[in-house]
């Protein structure tokens, strides 16, 4: 006789609390609607009626009102009386961003990424060794080599000698300095797919994990359409897509600058884009070709490539389109710049970044 199956019941963190449920909910649509408050409350209005988000005990104004008692949100100045996220929204929306696509991570003071040179260590493992001359005395391993000693020389005869100590093996961890060049031209609205919202998530997310995880290592973003330009961290919810072309060139002569002024040797780019480089400006005018691979735009684009490999800059790409040209173009792109890239859906982006920002090569160093 075949009965009931039951699954193990995982209770809903936020299932009395219906301003925390809400919340979740405005959350996501503020991204989607660049940061627009009257729009968000406007969906989430309707979900509500669909719905049925509330009652009569806790009602969308109740709603409303805990948003700006909470400081979630805020007028816009005195004389707009529109409201705009706070500060601390745009921080709620970069956490929310790093648990849907990282998970929950922990702060931590160093930075962790391993490299292929060896150095004195910061982050001990579980292996020891006995101490070797140059050795750290921070890594001193002690209950072991007090332990050590008791055995070689007894109780009545303690003594420690150099024989006696052992150290933890560490592994050496790299700083990094990286650049997230972000796509916003029109292709990626195009085709009723909406690439940007799931663009945004990913650099909120890596934008948390670098500064809550890794401190010491930098993160410069920067949008390219036409043109390229920098923006900071808490411009991310706003991030529009334009009426524009794709200028690659620009962005990465931007990336360039960014990290020349980075003394840090360990640096990186990332770039998330659905298309091939369409636009380049001479002087205050633009070259445009839309159609096919132009090849005067394509080999601008693959020299930066081979001038980055020679910097020793290596440059991810992450292409979240997979059309046969394009993608002979990335792999064109990626050889001349000996970096790596990825064919990604949208669902996977996230994790693809994240992986390849903590991938590293390194072995155990002493």
């Amino acid at each position: 006789m075949i009965g009931w199956r039951f699954s193990e019941f995982i209770p809903d963190p936020n299932g009395g609390n219906p301003f925390e449920r809400l919340l979740k909910l405005f959350k996501e649509l503020l991204i989607h609607t660049s940061g627009n408050v009257s729009e968000a409350l406007s969906w989430l209005t309707e979900l509500d009626k669909q719905y049925k988000l509330t009652d009569e005990n806790y009602g969308m104004a109740d709603f409303i009102q805990d948003l700006i008692d909470k400081g979630y949100i805020r007028p816009q100045d005195a004389q707009n009386p529109n409201f705009v996220p706070s500060a601390k929204m745009e921080i709620a929306l970069r956490q929310k961003a790093l648990e849907d696509i990282f998970g929950q991570l922990k702060k931590s003071k160093r930075g962790n990424h391993n490299t292929k040179f060896g150095g004195k260590g910061d982050e001990h493992t579980a292996d020891r060794r006995p101490y070797e001359f140059g050795d750290s005395l921070d890594k001193l391993a002690i209950s072991e080599t007090l332990r050590n000693a008791q055995i070689n020389h007894g109780i009545d005869d303690f003594q420690l000698t150099h024989d006696d100590l052992e150290v933890h093996e560490t592994l050496y961890q790299s700083q990094m300095s990286t650049v997230l060049m972000i796509d916003i031209s029109h292709s990626m609205i195009l085709y009723g797919e909406d690439r940007i919202t799931p663009a945004k998530k990913v650099a909120m997310a890596l934008a948390e994990l670098i500064t809550t995880r890794y401190p010491k290592d930098t993160l410069d973003i920067l949008v390219f359409g036409n043109d390229a330009w920098e923006i900071k961290i808490k411009d991310l919810p706003y991030l529009e897509v334009g009426p524009y072309h794709t200028n690659t060139v620009a962005g990465l002569e931007l990336a360039m600058e960014m990290l020349r002024k980075r003394r840090n040797p360990n640096k990186q780019i990332f770039m998330i884009t659905d298309g091939k480089p369409t636009c380049l400006k001479r002087g205050k005018k633009y070259y445009k070709n839309s159609f096919g691979l132009d090849r005067k735009i394509v080999n601008r684009t693959l020299g930066l490539a081979t001038r980055c490999r020679k910097l020793q800059i290596p440059i991810t790409t992450f292409m979240i389109a997979r059309d046969p040209y394009l993608v002979r173009f990335v792999d064109q792109f990626t050889k001349a710049n000996n970096g790596k890239a990825y064919y990604s859906s949208l669902q996977g982006l996230g994790e693809f970044i994240f992986m390849d920002y903590k991938k590293n090569k390194g072995k155990r160093h002493r």
